[in-house]
């Protein structure tokens, strides 16, 4: 008998073969010997196999033809490899087809909504949630392998019309697993798994949108790093999150109406980090590249956060001394470079702090990671905002102007002491005639408004009044319309109020005293453009500061909106700003304009009477009113010197301000010679010594 036929005929008890080898397709009857002889065969050692010459003995003995011993020979081997790789996979399962995967899926959905059997449905869940970078011991779960993986994702797929809300538990485990981390066409099997559930399914859009939304602040540690797959980069990472956003959104138009509260619900905390502030602004900004109908709830959104985070940086730098406020500044003023990360890069420095920085130090870094988050945020905007104003149409920069105007109104002008948010709609409004035109009108409108509250008609003309002051692009003749448009707004409300003034009162008279010291501070920046020179020479622009002051006249109109709301009985200059009324009667005095120190030296015996009460105070519209500074001792009440148009000092942002600022200039002959040490009270002094000035030189 030949060495194939003898050895696969007899069992381990060398039982005589009595009739022909059992069909293939029937089941063996002694399955137990045939494995033990498998693995005898795999045990065997190399050299105790027979050679090729036993072989032909053997074959000579039992009459058969030798030209067939090759062929057992092969085949002999063959079946000995066949028989090693068979023992392998006892140790590692062989994988399921992706037929078997779908039918078990679908045979384990549809047991368990019927709610005979969940083992299945539980197996598969364990699938999905099984952590794939948990270390593996004796007791842990067994971690799919990436076919098993992929297989399971397109069984899902198929069967996702069963995913009812009866499965919501399977829905979520497939949410929740790690699928950044994967290949490529894993992905895009679950970004396909995640469209065609949300348009299924409508009551899973939200859980889909969230669990992307949530990946656009900072990513978590160990997110896309799996074993047995190339390491994915946090960029990477982004990008993968968009491709599912995209195609959600190009699948289901309706999906932005559940998107935008997502949105604002997933914006990271003030306390959190500035990286995860400023990747979320990225993505938020990226975003409405693909639904642009998602742009105006999303710049309103990344605005109003901003504003907030802004106020929180004037209030805690006023809390720090001069000196440690000038120290933040200039500890800053290298822009910190906010960039996508690898894990190997991150580092705790801010854990570290709180474990081991005193309190003290601790706020420090709080106003510095603050002051990061503004500036990269709002330089992220300009960004945006720059490309329609570079390249789009007159139209396109009016409809973005409008939205701009529309955040300035509802964001910017009723917080008390902004910053720097208020500077985008200061940069392209100047992009043009017409818009400059846009935003003073915006401006005059809520001044002139009696239903506007007193408050935002207030700030609108300390608003007006600093852009006025400080706009490089805001021509001379513009300069006049305005100053006459709110010498008007003066005059009308001295015609209606006067009558009844007892005297200044901040509280009762606020909008008229918020004009008369956005006028008085228009006219310290750009006396200039209010000349008669300058009028006659209408459209010229001339920056030459070499003329005698002696020549230097002002139009009749000028000095007369000035006089009257001065020397009225509101009496502004009690109540505008000591620092600005100081500027101001110094500037008046020396171009021979108008003379007011004996008006401000008789203020200082005038006591205001006060009407507040517990009920003002508490109202917070009236923030900015009571916040007061004292002159004198009189204790009375005064208008807060707040400038919003300042020098800004960001330094990663600031770069697209260059060339929109006045920068204070002097009057010319005079400031040039003077000391920088001098104060405005020793200039005043001289000047009230000359017993022969008199009030209207």
């Amino acid at each position: 008998m030949a060495v194939f036929t003898s050895s696969h005929s007899r069992t381990s008890n060398n039982m005589p073969v009595s009739s022909p080898p059992p069909s293939i397709l029937k089941t063996s009857k002694t399955p137990s010997a045939m494995a033990g002889q498998k693995r005898k065969i795999i045990e065997i050692d190399a050299s105790s196999q027979p050679s090729s010459s036993a072989l032909s003995d053997a074959g000579s003995r039992d009459g058969r033809n030798p030209v067939k011993r090759a062929r057992v020979q092969f085949d002999d081997t063959a079946n000995t490899a066949r028989a090693s790789r068979s023992s392998d996979d006892n140790d590692q399962p062989q994988e399921k087809s992706v037929a078997l995967v779908r039918e078990e899926i679908r045979r384990a959905i549809q047991r368990h909504v019927s709610g005979a059997d969940s083992e299945g449905y539980d197996q598969i869940k364990e699938i999905f949630t099984t952590d794939p970078k948990e270390i593996q011991d004796e007791e842990s779960t067994e971690i799919p392998s990436p076919t098993s993986m992929k297989r399971h994702m397109m069984a899902l797929l198929s069967n996702v019309a069963a995913l009812n809300r009866d499965c919501s538990g399977l829905v979520h485990a497939v949410l929740g697993s790690e699928w950044l981390g994967r290949d490529e066409s894993y992905v895009k099997l679950f970004v396909r798994f995640l469209g065609n559930l949300a348009a299924t399914h409508t009551g899973y859009m939200r859980s889909v949108l969230k669990m992307l939304v949530n990946y656009f602040g900072e990513i978590p540690k160990g997110t896309g790093r799996i074993p047995g797959y190339s390491s994915v980069t946090h960029e990477e990472i982004y990008d993968r999150v968009h491709m599912a956003l995209r195609y959600i959104m190009q699948l289901l138009p309706a999906g932005s109406s559940a998107l935008s509260p997502i949105l604002a619900q997933q914006f990271p905390f003030d306390t959190d980090s500035a990286r995860a502030n400023v990747f979320y602004t990225r993505n938020l900004i990226r975003l409405i590249e693909y639904a642009p109908e998602l742009r105006a709830d999303i710049l309103s959104l990344v605005t109003e956060r901003l504003v907030k985070i802004d106020v929180q940086i004037q209030v805690d730098m006023e809390e720090f001394e001069d000196e440690v406020g000038e120290d933040i500044l200039e500890e800053l003023s290298r822009p910190l470079e906010i960039e996508y990360m690898d894990e190997e890069d991150d580092s705790d420095g801010e854990s570290v702090l709180d474990d081991e920085a005193d309190i003290e130090a601790r706020r420090l870094q709080t106003v510095k990671d603050n002051i990061s988050k503004v500036d990269s945020m709002i330089d992220q905007l300009f960004e945006f905002y720059s490309s329609p104003f570079n390249t789009g149409t007159d139209d396109t920069k009016s409809q973005i102007l409008d939205l701009l105007l529309s955040h300035f109104v509802n964001y910017v002008l009723p917080t008390y002491r902004s910053r720097h948010t208020q500077f985008l709609v200061f940069h392209f409004s100047q992009f043009s005639p017409d818009l400059v035109e846009k935003f003073v009108s915006t401006c005059m409108h809520i001044i002139d408004s009696k239903t506007q509250p007193a408050i935002m008609r207030q700030s609108a003309a300390a608003y007006l009044g600093s852009f006025v002051a400080r706009g490089k692009h805001v021509t001379s003749r513009t300069v006049r319309d305005i100053f006459e448009m709110l010498g008007e707004n003066l005059s009308h409300l001295r015609t209606t109020y006067e009558a009844t003034c007892r005297g200044p009162d901040l509280r009762r008279y606020g909008p008229f005293y918020a004009s008369t010291q956005a006028i008085l501070y228009i006219f310290c920046f750009r006396w200039r453009d209010l000349t008669t020179a300058a009028e006659e020479n209408d459209g010229v622009e001339d920056d030459d500061d070499d003329f005698d002051l002696e020549d230097v006249t002002f139009p009749p109109s000028v000095k007369e909106i000035l006089h009257q709301a001065i020397y009225s009985r509101f009496n502004p200059l009690k109540v505008c700003s000591p620092a600005i009324v100081t500027e101001f009667a110094r500037i008046a005095h020396r171009l021979r304009f108008m003379y007011v120190y004996s008006l401000l030296e008789s203020n200082k015996r005038i006591r205001m009477s006060s009407f507040r009460s517990i009920t003002t105070l508490s109202d917070p519209r009236f923030s900015i009113v009571e916040r007061e500074i004292r002159a004198g001792n009189d204790g009375g009440d005064q208008l807060d010197a707040y400038f919003p148009f300042d020098p800004y000092q960001l330094p990663r942002s600031r770069r697209w301000l260059e060339g929109d600022y006045i920068e204070w200039r002097g009057i010319p002959g005079v400031d040039d010679r003077e000391d920088d040490s001098d104060s405005g009270v020793e200039r005043e002094d001289d000047v009230e010594d000359d017993p022969t000035a008199t009030d209207e030189e």
